[in-house]
């Protein structure tokens, strides 16, 4: 009978060790054959500066440069810069568009709509939006604006979902959890890393800390403080290692507890959340 450590391995897809250049090569491949599948001519990507939606950016532009090549149609991939106000990690995000080197960067600043859907709530309720909640207003927002830009061209909007992410359900339902197509699922943080590397990318990319960058209150919370596990133990654990059995424990909770966030809305035949 297998482990609920392997049972969570085997649905996300995480191998215990990647080449980077078949890695590379498998989910260019994947991007362009999607693209080809649904008839879209691009893609839309919002880009934060961190390691996720560089790696994911720089998959996509290659993506669409292989298939212009091959086919001398008008592929592309729009990059997005969605920041709240100022984006005091600027200078990350235009690092980021430098080494993605995208077709086209739009950028869409959703404070006031943010601001405006905050202050909707409190009309209504009678009472304010929690900090945690509004930084899910800001990641739906976020999306909002893709899909708009997406429905405007015609494109696909793209995901960075890994597996990482996927095992402690640290995304925003239907905010960053919403997109099309997910090119970096079945990778660990460190393997994401590896990619990265593997294009070219600057260490400054792939060694930033991880943030949400979600909260008022906290600007720029690492995502291993909010978790309480550290990206090497959760990586080591989705690549078959052994952890500590209060870390494993740790993990698995949040794996079951979110698991309605990697599934469609559940249905009257869905029986799984009764397990």
């Amino acid at each position: 009978m297998k482990s609920l450590q392997q049972e969570i391995i085997a649905e996300l897809g995480v191998a215990s060790s990647i080449s980077p250049e078949t890695e590379v090569k498998k989910r260019v491949d994947f991007i362009k054959g999607y693209l080809t599948h649904t008839g879209s001519k691009g893609l839309v990507l919002g880009i934060s500066g961190g390691q996720d939606s560089s790696l994911a950016g720089r998959l996509c532009q290659l993506a669409v440069e292989e298939l212009r090549q091959v086919t001398g149609e008008d592929y592309a991939f729009i990059a997005m810069r969605l920041p709240y106000g100022v984006q005091r990690d600027e200078e990350d995000a235009q690092r980021a568009l430098r080494f993605i080197r995208p077709d086209k960067s739009l950028v869409v600043n959703i404070k006031e709509a943010v601001d405006e859907s905050v202050r909707s709530f409190l009309d209504g309720a009678g009472v304010g939006l929690s900090d945690y909640v509004k930084g899910n207003c800001k990641a739906r927002e976020r999306m909002i604006s893709q899909y708009n830009v997406a429905g405007h061209y015609g494109f696909l909007v793209v995901g960075t979902d890994h597996a990482a992410e996927a095992v402690t359900g640290f995304f925003t339902k239907y905010g960053d959890g919403g997109a099309d197509l997910v090119p970096l699922f079945g990778l660990s943080k460190r393997q994401g890393k590896e990619l990265l590397k593997y294009l070219g990318a600057e260490p400054v990319v792939y060694e930033k800390v991880p943030t949400a960058d979600l909260l008022d209150d906290n600007p720029g919370q690492a995502d291993e403080t909010e978790l309480a596990l550290t990206y090497e133990i959760i990586d080591d654990y989705l690549e078959g290692k052994e952890i500590a059995e209060e870390d494993a424990t740790k993990l698995e909770q949040r794996f079951l507890a979110t698991r309605h966030k990697r599934t469609i809305p559940v249905s009257v035949l869905d029986t799984w959340w009764k397990d």
